[in-house]
């Protein structure tokens, strides 16, 4: 079975950092681009950061840059996410993603529709103030 797995998820504090991974199996994930998403309770779901099958192009939302950096070791069918300087607004469950793509995809897609990824079932970040 195709899965995504998340960890690294946990309660930090105010300026501290946390590192996610997100480990696949069955899949080969070099063929995808992986996104990072996040959802608060109350709040829509948030694509965080993206990254292409090679890392080409990387991208963030504007609430993280500067702080968050994705990458990913696909010899390991990983990816990660570190995460610096966190805030309370940070908080939320982490879930990653794996779309389909071309070698050559100048730009990864923050706003992938769930019809075209594979996802994991998210890990929690809590940081208190």
């Amino acid at each position: 079975q195709v899965q995504l797995v998340e960890s690294g998820g946990g309660l930090v504090q105010t300026g501290g950092s946390l590192r996610l991974s997100c480990a696949a199996s069955v899949l080969t994930l070099e063929y995808y681009t992986l996104v990072w998403f996040r959802q608060a309770p109350g709040k829509e779901r948030e694509g965080v950061s993206c990254i292409t099958r090679y890392s080409s192009n990387t991208n963030y939302a504007d609430s993280v840059k500067g702080r968050f950096t994705i990458s990913r070791d696909n010899a390991a069918n990983t990816a990660y996410l570190e995460m610096n300087s966190l805030k309370p607004e940070d908080t939320a469950v982490y879930t990653c993603a794996a779309y389909l793509s071309s070698i050559d995809e100048a730009r990864c897609n923050l706003d992938v529709s769930d019809a075209n990824t594979i996802r994991g079932q998210g890990t929690q970040v809590t940081v208190s103030s």
